[in-house]
This record gives structure tokens, sequence and C-alpha cells, in this order.
């Protein structure tokens, strides 16, 4: 279930959120809304493929284990490592399993055919949603609880809640045990959270519907055409760089939205990242979560800065490539960390400055984003040979096919450049939806719900509604 979808907006969520406020009001226990919250979120879940319930009930259930293990009083180190490595393990095999099984088989035969010999049979394992997600959070509490810096959560229905907490189940923001367990034992509810909830999730879907799903059209229209000369390829990386930041965006403000409706604070995920003067900046402001997760358990468990210069480069290397892996099974992510390594390492070997440091602001930004702007093109392609072949048309090194008119007919439209248009100014302007929707008023309130129920009469014309991290 996605959240712009109507099965969810006109039939889970108003059920849920009358049925969680008639048990808030009757005076039922937090424990007891943790347990309604869980059961919604399983029912969310497993809403089309109900056994993937039993895939995160099994990871929540070994992750929590782990925790009392490393938390009992009196444990020994090594009772305490092995827990913490049971559950990463356990976590990081289910993940590897459902995620790269296909593709490492898949590579695995090509040598195989290549020598002569007879392929092994691949069965299709199918990618249970939000799974990147869901697991990292669980480590995430397992390595805090061994650090001394998270509780020890007090029962497993609780803990169950935090895992599956359906606003940010999906696809984030990944949230740490630290950062709502006081909400999970207690919060506040109140009608300006609530209306704050509402604004961040009208805007997040208006986002949604009116700017990502919009210049996703332009994108796939692009990226599928054999030739589409140099405008139209730029156009077209364009709009997928607008669609993954407003698609992903939307979402998180989303999930921000609805978790303030019942009390939880969850962090921001995004800050301006296509304002960003350096790749270093950039990583900063994308995907928040993300990044901190792996410079908190990954890069520092490596060494961080403490190092050498050579191994400093090597940690580098090895977040980048391993955020290249999170995000899928496939050459081209693998490609596109390692792409983005390539520039940190080099801003590093620069004192953290790009290398057009030297540059006006405004520079530094356009160079930055154009860096991006090629890394997107890697990311989007199906296979290297698709990323090579869009990157020669952006250079001007692909022959003009006859087609190539007919395209630039289709996606330069006056629809798809005022969309385009508005995209890029809410992109690179200095405007952020995460503080436009904190600061709350009247007016602003009016003006969500406005952009909700047009964003809602729009999703009924609409049949293209992808939701691009579902892959992940």
């Amino acid at each position: 279930m996605v959240f712009s979808s109507q099965i969810f907006l006109f039939y889970f969520l108003p059920t849920f959120l009358v049925g969680y406020f008639v048990l808030l009001r009757a005076g039922v226990r937090h424990s007891g809304l943790n347990f309604f919250i869980t059961i919604f979120s399983y029912i969310f879940y497993g809403w089309l493929e109900p056994w993937l319930i039993f895939l995160m009930f099994g990871s929540t259930l070994v992750v929590y284990i782990s925790g009392r293990f490393i938390s009992q009083p009196g444990a020994s180190q090594f009772q305490r490592k092995t827990a913490l490595w049971t559950a990463i393990a356990i976590n990081l095999g289910a993940l590897g399993f459902f995620k790269y099984y296909m593709f490492l088989m898949g590579g695995l035969n090509s040598v195989i055919e290549k020598f002569g010999g007879e392929p092994f049979s691949i069965m299709t394992v199918l990618l249970p949603v939000g799974i990147s997600f869901y697991t990292f959070q669980s480590m995430s509490y397992a390595i805090d609880v061994y650090r001394g810096s998270a509780p020890p959560v007090k029962d497993f229905a609780t803990f169950a809640c935090y895992v599956a907490l359906f606003p940010q189940l999906v696809a984030g923001p990944i949230v740490r045990y630290n950062t709502v367990a006081e909400e999970l034992e207690s919060r506040t509810h109140t009608v300006e959270n609530f209306v704050r909830g509402m604004v961040f999730f009208c805007f997040g879907f208006a986002e949604k519907i009116f700017l990502a799903n919009q210049v996703g059209i332009i994108a796939d229209r692009v990226f599928a055409a054999d030739a589409p000369g140099v405008l139209n390829s730029w156009w077209g990386a364009l709009a997928y760089m607008f669609q993954i930041y407003f698609d992903f965006s939307a979402y998180s403000n989303m999930a921000i939205g609805l978790g303030l409706m019942i009390g939880f604070h969850f962090p921001r995920n995004f800050n301006g990242p296509y304002r960003s003067g350096s790749i270093t900046e950039f990583w900063k402001k994308w995907h928040i979560s993300l990044t901190s997760w792996l410079r908190d358990y990954l890069y520092i468990s490596l060494g961080g800065n403490r190092v050498g210069v050579k191994r400093l480069y090597l940690n580098l290397f090895l977040v980048m490539f391993a955020s290249g892996v999170w995000h899928g099974a496939n050459w081209t992510f693998i490609c596109w960390g390692l792409y983005h390594a390539f520039f940190m390492i080099a801003e590093r070997a620069n004192n953290k400055n790009a290398l057009y440091y030297k540059a006006p602001r405004v520079v530094q930004i356009l160079l930055t984003q154009v860096i991006v702007l090629f890394g997107w093109v890697l990311f989007r392609a199906d296979n290297i040979g698709e990323a090579w072949r869009m990157w020669k048309a952006m250079l001007g090194l692909m022959p003009v096919s006859a087609f190539d008119g007919v395209l630039s007919a289709e996606i330069f439209t006056p629809t798809t450049i005022t969309f385009m248009v508005l995209a890029s100014l809410l992109s690179f302007w200095r405007f952020r939806s995460f503080d436009w929707c904190d600061r709350i008023s009247l007016k602003k309130a009016f003006i969500a719900l406005g952009l909700f129920i047009l964003a809602t009469l729009a999703l009924f014309t609409q049949s293209y509604n992808p939701f691009l991290y579902f892959q992940f």
C-alpha cells in the first residue's frame, strides 16, 4: 500500500485515525495504542503480499531477543558481542538473500557459461518492500543498545511497534530507537501537532502528484528512446533528477506528517540538497537518515577520519560502495556509489572543498549539480550500456534519429515546461518544504488543504503513479 493511493487515502487512513483517537479518548494507555498501531502497520505492509509480514516479524523478534541478551545484567562481553553479531548477521543475511540472490547467481552463471559449463537454475525471489529500511532500523537498535547510546526496550510489543510504524516503514526516514523511545512510552497529542502533521502530509502529497509524477513521465519517455538527442537527453535527465527528489521528499514529508498526527516526531530527511556546492555537502543534505546511518555505524566503525590518509580514502570508498549496494542489486547502483566516492575522495584531498572551490557560490552549486545529474543518469539506467548511451547523447556524441523531433514534441509542451520550471524553482530556490510546513498558520493550513483537494482530484485522472523507492 502506498500513501498516494485511493485505498490508503479513503479507507485505511480514515479508519486508522478514527480508531486511534477513539481509543485515545476512551483512556486507553499508550501500550494499547501502540498495539493498535502495530496491527494497522502489519495490515499496511502485508496488503498486497501477506507473507511479507512473517519476514518482518521474524527480523523484529531476532533483534528484540538479541537486545535482551546484550542488555542483560551480568552478561559477558563475549555474550554481548555474540548477540549483536547474531542480529546483524541474520538481518544482513535476509537482506542479502532477497535483494542480491538473483543478481549474484546471474553473475555466477555468466562466468560458468563463458567457460562452457552448465549454468545453475535460478529461482525467482520476490524483493520484500522496504526490507532495506526496516533491517537497517532494527540493526541500529541492537548496535545502539550495545554501545549504550539507547535504552533497551521494555517489551516486545513496544519494539514491534517501533519497527512496524507504517508512516516510515517502507521508505523511511530511517528512525533510530532513541529518537522515539520516550514517545513510544508516552507522547503528547495536541491539535497543533495534528494540524502540523496534516500540513506536512498535504504538502508532501501535492509534491508527489503535481511534481514527481508529472516530470517522471518526461524522464520515462526520454530514457526509453534509442537516440534522444542533446536537448532531449538533458531535459529527460533533469526530469529524473527532479522526479527522484520530489518522489522521495514527498514520501518523507507525508511520513513526518502522519507521525505528528499520532504524536511521533521523525527526523527530516532532506535539506535542500540541490543547493549544495560540493558532493560532500550534497550527501549531508540528501537522504539524511541513510547518510547518518552509514556514517555512525560504518564510517566511524572503520576508523572514520581518525586514521591515515590512505585508510581515510578507503573508508570513504567502502561507505559509498555500501550506499550503492544498499540501493539495489545492479551494477548501475554499485557504479553510482563509486562515482560519488571518487568525487568525495577528491574533495577530501582538497580539504573538503569542491575542486572548483574558488569559484563563486552559484558556480559551485551549478557544477556540483551537473555532477549529481550525470550520476542520476547512471542511477536511473537499466544497465551500464544505457547509461553510457544517455551520457553520449548529453555530450552530443550520438547520431540524431528521426524520432528525436517526435520526442521533442511530446516532452516540450506548455504543461511539461510549466511543471519543470516549478520543480526547478522549488529545488534550487531557497525554499525549504520542511521549514514551510513546520511553521504553521491558519493560512498555511488552508493552502495545504486546498493543495490536497486539487491533488486528490488529479489522482483520479492519473494512470501514472509510481513510487520509486519501492525498489529499495
